[in-house]
């Protein structure tokens, strides 16, 4: 359904830290610096680009918004997450875990911020 998605981003230098960490666990190879200095990340047919607004003011979270990232396990979910913590994240909402658990869907998530404040989510889909 996607085809990228694009983040902002006020210091591409610590945003490349944190997502070649993040990513990296997920099986991403490291982001790449383009001509127009966006860090590119290319995985299965999707991009991510993070970049400075192209408005050339600051960067800033969407209230509301959340990417998330698949991941094949609970144990990968956890190790996205302590990476992302590592260098340069927030752990926001609950500790990972379960969540939305109803009778047909199971859902691992953990939540972080990255540098610039945008809200992700590392997933994986338990049943």
């Amino acid at each position: 359904m996607f085809s990228h998605i694009v983040l902002g981003a006020n210091d591409i230098d610590a945003s490349k830290r944190f997502y070649d960490a993040t990513l990296g666990v997920l099986g991403v190879a490291a982001g790449t610096l383009d001509a127009k200095g966006r860090i590119v990340y290319v995985h299965d047919g999707g991009r991510l680009l993070i970049t400075r607004p192209i408005d050339g003011g600051p960067a800033h979270h969407g209230n509301g918004n959340t990417t998330g990232f698949l991941a094949a396990s609970p144990q990968i979910v956890d190790a996205w997450h302590a990476a992302g913590i590592a260098n340069g994240g927030t752990s926001i909402e609950d500790p990972p875990g379960i969540r939305h658990a109803t009778e047909n869907r199971m859902l691992y998530l953990a939540y972080l911020r990255d540098p610039a404040g945008n809200k992700l989510c590392g997933f994986h889909r338990i049943s």
